[in-house]
């Protein structure tokens, strides 16, 4: 605890002075151009992958950066809120599905559910990939860890991207142009970022400033 009060610290001093009027400007709204949909994990670090400030990104985070397919419903979804609220309210320009390499998550939906039974919650969310790993299951009937890794990681990605699509106000404005749907697949070890390529359907490295591709 002593290490995050350090770090509060020193943010105030330092990082926070050296961007006063950025916080300034930000004080009464926001306006992300980017809703950045992510994994829990804490290796990801969006603003740092992406060279991002306050203010741009608008993140939604959660085990195997999943997106529930649309439903209308009286529960409390809070990822599905929070698109809304990033389409709807703030009017983000892009989506971005990022996936990794070494997801805990992905790994754990190829588990029985006695393996995920000292975690009901994770094991019923994951549940809402049962697609991701079938389609791993018809594709890979062999293969080595690593490929099924690889593989699940990145399937879960497509799929994920599709999900959003059920999401009537972002059809809308997918079909129109004025909304990208981004698959990025980051590879922790090296710092690759690849951006999955709808024309080719594959995950293509980024490596210049530019308008990849989308779904």
């Amino acid at each position: 605890m002593d290490r995050l009060f350090k770090g509060i610290a020193k943010f105030r001093h330092e990082d926070f002075e050296a961007h006063r009027e950025l916080f300034k400007q930000l004080s009464r709204e926001q306006r992300p151009h980017t809703l950045f949909i992510g994994c829990s994990d804490s290796r990801i670090v969006p603003e740092l992958i992406t060279r991002t400030r306050p203010g741009e990104l608008f993140m939604v985070r959660n085990i195997a950066n999943i997106v529930p397919p649309y439903r209308e419903t009286e529960e409390m979804v809070g990822t599905t809120s929070a698109i809304e609220y990033a389409v709807q309210v703030l009017g983000v320009e892009a989506i971005v599905v990022c996936g990794h390499s070494n997801c805990g998550g992905c790994a754990a939906m190829h588990k029985s559910d006695e393996e995920l039974r000292h975690i009901p919650h994770v094991k019923r969310w994951l549940k809402g990939a049962k697609e991701v790993r079938e389609r791993v299951d018809r594709q890979l009937v062999e293969g080595t860890p690593e490929e099924r890794e690889w593989l699940t990681e990145q399937i879960n990605i497509l799929v994920q991207m599709r999900n959003l699509l059920t999401y009537p106000f972002i059809r809308e404005r997918y079909d129109q142009g004025k909304l990208d749907v981004l698959g990025w697949y980051y590879i922790i070890e090296t710092g690759e970022i690849f951006n999955f390529n709808d024309r080719t359907e594959s995950f293509e490295l980024i490596e210049v400033t530019g308008s990849p591709q989308g779904a």
